[in-house]
């Protein structure tokens, strides 16, 4: 039987929902410190997200 969740507090409507995605989510954050890629260093985010951003704005103000 599911336990019914207050929605005021829980994101998740039943208890076993939030144990899924817990589960789910602890093996993505697994797979990500596993993962033997290297990482992308934060200057070169932060400059593809300024470029994009750029970009959003410039589109916006033709139309």
């Amino acid at each position: 039987m599911s336990t019914v969740l207050d929605p005021r507090v829980y994101e998740f409507e039943t208890q076993e929902q939030a144990d899924s995605y817990d589960q789910w989510f602890r093996a993505k954050v697994k797979e990500a410190i596993d993962d033997p890629t290297p990482g992308t260093p934060h200057d070169e985010v932060m400059a593809e997200m300024d470029a994009l951003i750029d970009q959003i704005e410039t589109e916006r103000q033709k139309h």
